[in-house]
């Protein structure tokens, strides 16, 4: 269960994060794992393990996401960047709480791998 997982115990306080952005709806944090010299996480307070699992109800929720990822992207200095959302292991999606990778700062390939 997605309440269960480090981005619940992040969400709950009981894990120090990098946070660079919160609000009602989420919160954004470095990945402790970069990918590239800026690699931020947003992440919904509301527990949903993955995209596939999104609901009508979230359609307002998603969109925020998106917009704040757009807003941290732009905070740290990035024109140029990727979001990512992964959605179910086979995708490479490893910790089930919805997420969006905000990446940047150097030139990124495609395809991703």
């Amino acid at each position: 269960m997605s309440q269960d997982t480090i981005f619940g115990r992040i969400l709950r306080g009981e894990i120090p994060c990098d946070q660079v952005y919160a609000d009602e709806h989420c919160l954004a944090f470095r990945d402790v794992t970069p990918q590239a010299p800026v690699h931020v996480l947003v992440i919904p307070r509301e527990p949903i393990p993955q995209l596939s699992e999104a609901q009508a109800e979230h359609q307002n929720l998603l969109g925020h996401l998106l917009l704040v990822a757009a807003k941290v992207a732009k905070q740290e200095g990035l024109q140029d960047f990727r979001t990512v959302i992964n959605s179910g292991a086979d995708a490479g999606q490893t910790v089930f709480h919805l997420h969006v990778h905000v990446i940047g700062g150097r030139p990124l390939a495609w395809p991703p791998g």
